[in-house]
């Protein structure tokens, strides 16, 4: 009988973060470790009249690509996929790792030549504006957790099992604030960046992009960004941990870049495009039921209390104009000591907004 859990949040799935339509096509990707909640999850699509297109990912196919293939197979355009994308009504993603370590020892250059040439794809699922991305429990995640599965499984249940209407209602304050400002200032230990978000629209995240989700993000105006930022957790991508993360800021573009551990990787994701050196996205993180890091950009952005900046491409709906192959999301927990300032008044302090969420 299937875990009443997985029912719950594959109903939150189809009926909620995703508009699904009789006679619609829906593609379900999925990891094998996922396949319980991918099925009933394209059980529900069925019973609302719509088509689900199923694609069970197999274990190590990504390191097996990226290992096999030439720079003429990752510079070749998936023409294949371009039709997908534009014949598809939306998109549910359930991740299911069993590795999270799995590409790091391929050359970062090869992953960002991929990620270049798949980047218009990605440009056509943002604008269908039906996706939403989900991570299922596993034990590589609850080992990266430092979890027993149990207590992961637990986690991420309390983390996207909830009222998104209610949590959607309480984000609208916070967008307003962001709505009206002009000026961000963040303060922390060893961090004081400032810049423009006059003109742009806040963004609430409210289940129907990620799940979990819970954040308010806002495009900063691209050439505006001034200082340093030393971020609190390690940032992953492709496998690769970089811990110690410190950036500097000067007109919008990244000036200088230090790490603690694997600076160099760092600096080659940084060289991606003219976009990868300059913040797409602020956002600020508002579920509450998440205080733990856990090493999963789904779930620690979304910690109560920390903000995130992210280089590269800023989505497009608020306003942000800044493009790029990436979108590399990276965390300041405000929890002990930090501020956040709009206009000149502290909006957050210590993890803690300064008015009613």
């Amino acid at each position: 009988m299937i875990n009443p859990q997985i029912k719950k949040l594959a109903s939150i799935l189809v009926n909620h973060s995703v508009k699904v339509n009789k006679g619609n096509i829906i593609k379900v990707n999925c990891g094998i470790e996922g396949q319980e909640l991918g099925l009933e999850v394209c059980r529900l699509i069925l019973k609302k009249g719509a088509i689900p297109s199923f694609n069970l990912i197999p274990e190590n196919y990504a390191y097996m690509y990226y290992k096999n293939a030439n720079v003429d197979q990752l510079n070749q355009f998936p023409k294949i996929a371009l039709y997908e994308a534009r014949n598809i009504d939306g998109i549910i993603s359930i991740g299911a790792k069993q590795n999270t370590r799995e590409l790091a020892n391929i050359d970062p250059k090869k992953i960002a030549i991929r990620q270049k040439m798949t980047h218009k794809i990605s440009e056509v699922i943002l604008k269908t504006n039906n996706w939403v991305g989900c991570e299922y429990p596993t034990n590589a995640l609850a080992q990266g957790a430092d979890m027993s599965l149990d207590e992961f499984e637990n986690f991420v249940f309390g983390a996207t099992n909830i009222d998104w209407k209610k949590a959607s209602k309480k984000q609208d304050k916070l967008k307003k604030i962001l709505d009206c400002g002009k000026q961000v200032r963040i303060v922390a230990d060893d961090t004081d960046i400032t810049f423009s978000i006059d003109g742009r629209q806040g963004m609430k995240c409210d289940g129907h992009r990620n799940m979990p989700d819970g954040e308010v993000f806002i495009a900063p105006v691209e050439d505006t960004t001034e200082g340093y930022i030393n971020y609190t957790y390690p940032v992953i991508r492709g496998g690769k941990e970089v811990i110690g993360v410190y950036l500097e800021f000067k007109n919008g573009k990244v000036v200088k870049a230090k790490a603690e551990k694997n600076e160099q990787f760092l600096k080659e994701m940084i060289k991606t495009d003219k976009g990868a050196s300059y913040i797409g996205e602020f956002g600020i993180g508002v579920n509450y039921n998440i205080k733990k890091f856990v090493k999963q950009i789904l779930f620690d952005e979304k910690i109560g209390g920390t903000i995130h900046l992210a280089l590269g491409m800023a989505y497009k709906e608020g306003g942000g104009k800044n493009d790029s192959a990436i979108h590399w999301d990276m965390i300041k927990d405000l929890r002990r000591g930090g501020a956040i300032y709009i206009d000149g008044k502290c909006i957050q302090r210590n993890g803690k907004f300064t008015f009613k969420l």
